[in-house]
């Protein structure tokens, strides 16, 4: 196998042709623009009222900026889930997202200090949890929402092998 047909075309390049991304569930986007549009709600609810009962210009026209808002945020969020990704490898785990900004964090197995699996109350509603992976890095938040159960568990439990084994060799 040829190397440099491998490698990223360019080092900003975060999406490794070389690996099989795994996606996030689609029901994501659900949790997503229910936790987005209760939050617009809360916003438009009481611009509508004020401008129903004022009729002042400027509360109509801030209505209709959040709401245009709101609109291209729903439409960023369809995206934004098709943008998460991950992939499993033989010394790391890779984690892809972002659309404006791409990232990929690159979570070494050795590196790993615990998995965290969680589920908020909207999560649990349409069967899905999020793995977060805690490094001795502060900074470091690798985190892949949207997983079934059953994949949640499946990957904490192979990232937790995988890290006690890698960090016996240290």
């Amino acid at each position: 196998m040829d190397i440099a047909a491998a490698e990223p075309s360019s080092p900003l390049e975060p999406w490794p042709d070389t690996v099989e991304w795994q996606p996030v569930s689609r029901d994501l986007i659900w949790v997503e623009l229910i936790r987005w549009g209760a939050s617009a709600a809360m916003l438009l609810l009481p611009l509508g009222i004020l401008w129903a009962i004022f009729g002042i210009w400027p509360l109509g026209l801030a209505f209709v900026v959040v709401l245009v808002l709101m609109l291209w945020r729903f439409w960023a969020i369809f995206r934004a889930v098709r943008a998460w990704g991950y992939a499993e490898r033989d010394h790391d785990l890779l984690v892809r997202h972002g659309l404006l900004v791409r990232r990929l964090s690159i979570v070494p197995y050795a590196r790993m200090q615990f998995v965290d699996v969680s589920a908020g109350p909207l999560e649990r509603a349409f069967n899905l949890s999020t793995v977060q992976l805690h490094t001795a890095a502060a900074a470091s938040d690798a985190r892949v929402p949207g997983l079934r159960p059953a994949e949640a568990s499946r990957l904490r439990d192979r990232l937790t092998a995988l890290g006690e084994d890698r960090a016996e060799g240290l």
